[in-house]
């Protein structure tokens, strides 16, 4: 089973960007596939992995949760969500376990992201997308998609896909590889600038800033990528204005009023939601059904928010931003404090391997994995697709690469010794 399951992986990229619905039914036919494949092997390891014990509890919680608002719909979506536990499972033990298929798949992953900076500079250039569509009503560019997904879309393909190579070229430690390193680095940062949305430009840095804290050679090209960037969004009133509106001038007003802004409406929301609700929540998608409601029109006096409708009903969205704040709107505090175990459970075993050893998949992969799970940003959902694509596949890609990357091949370069590394986050 596993070969087709494997050819499948590799056509996610596309999927998540083009085909959402065919995506999410391959999720369920992998973690379906995975299920039968544990069960001939009779190889359960998965299951006692504290990372997916607490997963389940937390799934049960919001169950809980959502039985008590009685909405049987709810009660089901919640159950349905362990497909996204045990499809991270699928990953790191069986589907990526080959350092090979990991290799093919950021091939996949680097031709996604450079088919978006192709998209993205033509439909700068020209105007218009290969889709006959221009700039998103914000200003932000569409790329060679239909929506503003453009951004996350290169953030979620540049990273694993491209980041080993830029750090491969860096360790050549020859002028070329440097100059390649950075060419590519600067191409990126101007790209994402170009796209104008402001979370995958700045997860990006973040996440190659940890990158360049373990890695020496990959400093010098990132001070100077940062620092063309700088020149670029100096420029860019004349060269690219909508993108200096949305990157400079809106977020700056957003800034200074944040409480008035849409995700301080939002955040606002939920906050109030779960202050009248601690410790059971709103149920699985609770946020959205009840944001109307003008009984959590109100302010978070506590925080120095005063009373107030802060946005009303037009303030609500279908989630509100944050991943942790999600999950306290479903399911409570418990649920939120189960959340954040979750995270340290994923995370520690990747920490642990990058103690032992430090290939560029590796380093790469655990990055991303803590920069899409910090909790200081704005988010999609990650119960709907294409986040919870992007999202759970980098997760178990991170935990195969940790679990394989001392005893098999590695997709990149590896560091040589701790003589040319730099201190570890």
């Amino acid at each position: 089973m596993k070969k087709p399951v494997v050819w499948g992986m590799y056509a996610f990229p596309l999927l998540l960007c083009y085909a959402l619905a065919p995506a999410e039914i391959l999720i369920c036919l992998i973690v379906g596939a995975f299920v039968v494949h544990s069960a001939i092997c009779r190889d359960w390891s998965w299951v006692r992995q504290p990372w997916f014990v607490l997963s389940v509890v937390l799934g049960a919680d919001i169950a809980l949760a959502s039985a008590a608002t009685g909405s049987v719909h709810a009660v089901v979506q919640s159950v349905l969500l362990l497909r996204y536990p045990v499809f991270v499972a699928a990953m790191a033990f069986w589907i990526l376990s080959d350092s090979k298929d990991r290799h093919h798949l950021a091939r996949a992953y680097a031709w996604v992201a450079m088919w978006m900076v192709v998209g993205s500079w033509q439909q700068y250039l020209w105007g218009r997308n290969i889709m006959g569509y221009g700039r998103w009503e914000d200003g932000a560019l569409l790329g060679p998609l239909w929506a503003p997904r453009a951004g996350q879309a290169l953030f979620m393909t540049a990273f694993p896909g491209l980041m080993p190579v830029i750090i491969s070229l860096t360790q050549r430690r020859t002028r070329g590889g440097l100059l390649c390193a950075g060419g590519l680095l600067v191409l990126l940062i101007l790209t994402f600038l170009l796209i104008s949305q402001r979370m995958p430009t700045l997860l990006f840095l973040f996440g190659t800033l940890c990158l360049a804290l373990m890695v020496r050679p990959l400093r010098l090209p990132f001070i100077l990528a940062c620092v063309i960037g700088m020149g670029g969004i100096a420029v860019s009133p004349v060269v690219a204005p909508q993108a200096y509106n949305k990157l400079v001038i809106s977020f700056e007003h957003q800034m200074h009023g944040f409480a008035d802004s849409p995700y301080g409406m939002l955040f606002i929301r939920a906050g109030v939601m779960v202050s009248d609700h601690p410790w059971v929540g709103m149920g699985y998608d609770g946020f959205r059904i009840n944001c109307p409601n003008p009984i959590y029109f109100r302010g978070l006096p506590a925080l120095g928010i005063p009373d107030g409708p802060h946005g009303g009903a037009p303030g609500c969205n279908l989630h509100p931003h944050n991943y942790y704040i999600q999950v306290a709107t479903m399911a409570g505090w418990p649920g939120a404090i189960l959340f954040c175990l979750v995270v340290i459970a994923m995370l520690y075993p990747m920490a642990r391997g990058l103690r032992a050893h430090r290939g560029a998949e590796q380093m790469v992969m655990c990055v991303l994995a803590f920069v899409i799970i910090w909790p200081l940003q704005s988010t999609s959902s990650f119960t709907t697709q294409p986040t919870a694509g992007w999202v759970f596949i980098a997760l178990g890609w991170a935990l195969a690469a940790t679990r394989k990357g001392c005893d098999s091949g590695h997709t990149g370069a590896d560091i040589p010794d701790k003589g040319h590394m730099g201190q570890g986050t």
